[in-house]
């Protein structure tokens, strides 16, 4: 693990897939504490394994830290690899989910892809580490079910 971050500062170039693509660690400035951390992707995309065309998904990855923290601006040249990637739903939400938790070991990580319409249905995928550690407050991820034009 980096004391000084890869990245951050340093004008970098989007992996070309997210097996190339490195994520940085940082140590935790607040070892010892329980609290929540939470990124949101509002416009992540990757492509259909099947056809090669775009899907679009709002990701949510919430975590309580352990030893280190994920840098914030690896994490999205991560997920910005993702968009030459092809890949189901399934895989894509849980694959980020696993990746992070077992590179960084987080005390506990969720996320849930909701993503958009595939087809005329919408598919949500949700992945938690564990069981929510006690005494953690962890907000709804604010996303609402896709209603279409209704």
């Amino acid at each position: 693990m980096s004391l000084t971050p890869k990245f951050l500062g340093q004008n970098s170039a989007l992996p070309a897939s997210p097996e190339e693509a490195t994520l940085d660690y940082v140590p935790n400035p607040r070892v010892g504490s329980l609290y929540l951390v939470r990124f949101a992707a509002p416009e992540f995309t990757s492509l259909c394994p099947v056809t090669g065309q775009p899907d679009f998904a709002h990701l949510v990855l919430d975590y309580a830290p352990g030893e280190t923290i994920v840098e914030s601006k690896s994490l999205k040249l991560f997920l910005g690899s993702f968009r030459n990637h092809c890949g189901f739903h399934e895989d894509v939400t849980v694959g980020i989910g696993q990746r992070l938790f077992d590179e960084m070991k987080p005390r506990w990580l969720r996320i849930g892809g909701y993503w958009y319409p595939r087809g005329g249905i919408p598919i949500d995928v949700f992945w938690q580490s564990s069981a929510t550690p006690e005494g953690l407050w962890v907000p709804d991820q604010g996303v609402a079910g896709y209603r279409g034009r209704g």
